[in-house]
């Protein structure tokens, strides 16, 4: 009898052994976290682009003629960050471009670009990849505003969404040469153009942004 006694008790132990152990995947990490810990919905992210580099729209993804930017910059709002390995999302707000000048023949400054349609979904998965996509029906789109010796002009571009990598190294988000078409503008826009920048660090309330 005492020895069925020791078995069940070590069985008890067991069994509680195990019920310690199995709520560890609660604490996994989100997909987006800082060192202070997981981002909370709600939460804002940040980012500038990376020291010494610009954001281009040039006319070809393999060619330097069109513009260039020193200064960009975005805000996103954090809407979902379930646990890794899984995908968050994020509400991209606000996106800007400053500093801008043009090589185009004919063309003597950059008034302004202007992202159009926000806010913007982004979704952010465990492997590092970036997806940017409109609200249904709409396009991504931005309007740059050209000075030139007949006057400013508005060119108007649209893409269908923008593939980016998000980078631990150095909390990066880049995009290469993601594809635009004009969809209105003077004979001086360019017919497409491909968007590159990189933003680093993302930041959030707690650091640097980490992808898990």
């Amino acid at each position: 009898m005492r020895v069925r006694t020791l078995l069940a008790a070590a069985g008890s132990v067991a069994a509680l052994s195990l019920t310690a152990v199995s709520p560890a995947s609660a604490a996994d990490p989100a997909v987006l976290s800082t060192a202070g810990g997981d981002i909370a919905a709600g939460e804002v992210l940040t980012a500038s682009l990376a020291a010494g580099t610009n954001a281009t729209f040039y006319s070809s993804a393999t060619g330097t003629s069109g513009i260039s930017c020193t200064t960009s910059s975005f805000s996103a709002t954090v809407t979902g960050n379930p646990a890794a390995p899984g995908t968050a999302s994020e509400s991209l707000t606000q996106q800007n471009f400053t500093g801008c000048t043009s090589n185009v023949l004919g063309v003597l400054g950059v008034n302004s670009i202007t992202v159009n349609n926000l806010p913007y979904t982004a979704a952010v998965t465990s492997g590092g990849g970036v997806n940017v996509t409109a609200a249904p029906g709409a396009h991504i789109r931005t309007t740059v505003s050209l000075r030139t010796l007949l006057g400013s002009v508005s060119c108007v571009y649209e893409g269908a969404s923008l593939v980016g990598t998000a980078d631990n190294a150095d909390s990066s988000i880049a995009f290469v040469n993601q594809p635009f078409a004009k969809v209105s503008g003077s004979s001086l826009c360019f017919a497409n153009a491909f968007f590159s920048a990189k933003y680093a660090p993302v930041t959030a309330a707690g650091g640097p942004v980490i992808v898990n």
